[in-house]
């Protein structure tokens, strides 16, 4: 049976690889780039404390105006459907008024007048 070969120790040409890929890098360097980092990392827990803090603002000031949008926007609902009968309403009486009293719009008349509301539900330009 082969004996299993011991494992050898660390070696000197091991020990002079490392050595050398020390010597690259000038450890003046190496403490200015961590001097960089730690002042770039209190940098970024500063900026994410103060969004932390603008967020939960923001949530408070959403929650209290959120029903009062909600609220608005229900009646802003209410009267253009209002609005909505009413004109259909006027609709109705004019073309009643033009099929009663023909004589009172002259031709052509009664297309232009019929309906000049802009059309609210398309999206402006």
């Amino acid at each position: 049976m082969e004996k299993p070969l011991p494992e050898p120790a660390p070696s000197a040409a091991a020990e002079e690889v490392a050595e050398r890929f020390r010597s690259l890098v000038d450890p003046d360097d190496v403490a200015s780039i961590r001097q960089t980092q730690h002042l770039i990392l209190g940098r970024l827990q500063d900026s994410n404390a103060v969004l932390t803090h603008f967020n939960e603002y923001s949530e408070q000031c959403f929650a209290e105006v959120s029903s009062d949008f909600a609220s608005k926007t229900r009646l802003l609902k209410s009267m253009k459907a209002d609005l909505d009968h009413i004109f259909t309403k006027l609709r109705g009486m004019k073309t009643r008024l033009a099929a009663t009293y023909p004589d009172a719009f002259p031709d052509g008349v009664m297309s232009k007048t019929m309906d000049q509301r802009p059309d609210l539900e398309s999206p402006l330009d």
